[in-house]
């Protein structure tokens, strides 16, 4: 009888334990070969979260983050190639300094009623450049003119030579004129030029000078710091069309037969006019560098007054590149005048030079000489 209520208590049991699995939920299946997800694991109610910030610190012997590794920094010196062509740049010119050393008396060359005549020297980038000075007779102080030439070869060159009429001519008019001979001619020093560069430095050297010595005892004791102009003849005039691009202290220019301001028509014409005996370097010059040293691609910088004059006879040096030259400047609203002389070669003669000189005189009065009260 017990045995019957075992068997009976055990066949409750089984269909008991039966009835509870079937109320579980039945376990998914996977699909394809993708795994079953793992089940996430939720938090008891009993644990606490803690912020890093009340985190106790690591232990002194375990680095709480791995050393980062070393940067690697090259100790060789950056490559820096220089540029040979800087120094004849407009840019280069324009920056750097000049004078600093006075110009001094080598002694009278000459007297008359209307003005002394003085051997001069100073130095220009260490060189010793020479030339004369006309000092008006007078208190002064007078309006200068730093009076340029055109080429000569320079083995037949004399510091009194073709120019020096112009300059007595300014002097009898009140100018006070200086004369500069310029490197390469005798007794002046001889220095690099490419591109008549080295002149230009001259002659900005020259500038300096006057202004720093104008009004002192010497040379220039008669001299207006404040009122001088250029004047330049055929190359000279190439040279004071560069000096017009870099010193706003020029206050007048007159170019006369002048060179181009573009250096490409210049050495072409040079080598050309010379059999292909002059201008050889400025031929292997590159020629993607001229627009970085010809003054014709600045002409917005000039500030000064400018008086072209101009042969229309003149065989040597083109009469279009001063016809250019002037259209440009009026485009750029500069203050400019153009004179063109029928039946005049390179250098004036007869009646067509007295006009020129009157021309420059009037000029050089209306730019330079403060008006009368």
């Amino acid at each position: 009888m017990k045995s019957v209520q075992n068997l009976t208590k055990l066949a409750f049991g089984f269909w008991l334990l039966m009835g509870i699995a079937a109320c579980l939920p039945a376990a998914p299946e996977p699909v394809g070969n993708n795994p079953l997800p793992t089940a996430s694991m939720t938090r008891p109610s009993n644990v606490e979260i803690v912020s890093s910030e009340t985190l106790p610190p690591p232990a002194t012997d375990v680095p709480a983050s791995p050393t980062p590794a070393p940067t690697l920094t090259s100790t060789a010196a950056p490559t820096w190639t220089p540029d040979p062509y800087i120094q004849y740049t407009i840019d280069d010119l324009a920056s750097r300094s000049y004078g600093g050393l006075p110009l001094e008396d080598q002694g009278i060359l000459a007297t008359n009623s209307y003005f002394t005549r003085t051997l001069i020297s100073y130095p220009s980038d260490g060189l010793t450049i020479y030339g004369f000075l006309n000092e008006p007779v007078g208190q002064g102080p007078f309006p200068v003119v730093i009076a340029i030439h055109g080429y000569i070869d320079p083995a037949i060159y004399d510091t009194l030579d073709y120019t020096t009429r112009y300059a007595d001519a300014l002097a009898r008019a009140g100018f006070l004129v200086v004369h500069p001979n310029l490197r390469n001619y005798p007794p002046s020093d001889t220095g690099e030029n490419l591109f008549r560069v080295g002149m230009a430095v001259d002659i900005l050297n020259l500038i300096a000078v006057i202004r720093e010595q104008a009004g002192q005892p010497g040379p220039l004791r008669k001299a207006d710091p404040n009122a001088i102009g250029l004047w330049g003849h055929s190359m000279g005039g190439g040279i004071s069309t560069r000096i017009l691009t870099l010193s706003p202290e020029v206050d007048a220019a007159v170019l006369y037969g002048s060179m181009s301001g573009d250096e490409r028509q210049n050495f072409e014409a040079i080598n050309r006019w010379s059999d292909g005996e002059r201008g050889l370097e400025e031929l292997d010059f590159p020629v993607e560098q001229l627009s970085r040293i010809s003054p014709i691609y600045f002409l917005d910088r000039i500030q000064a007054p400018v008086s072209i004059h101009h042969g229309r006879s003149d065989e040597l040096v083109p009469l279009r590149w001063s016809v250019d030259l002037c259209e440009r400047l009026q485009a750029l609203q500069k203050a400019v005048e153009c004179h063109y002389y029928e039946g005049q070669p390179h250098t004036f003669f007869g009646e067509g030079d007295t006009l020129f000189q009157q021309h420059t005189i009037d000029f050089f009065n209306r730019t330079l000489r403060p008006p009368e009260s």
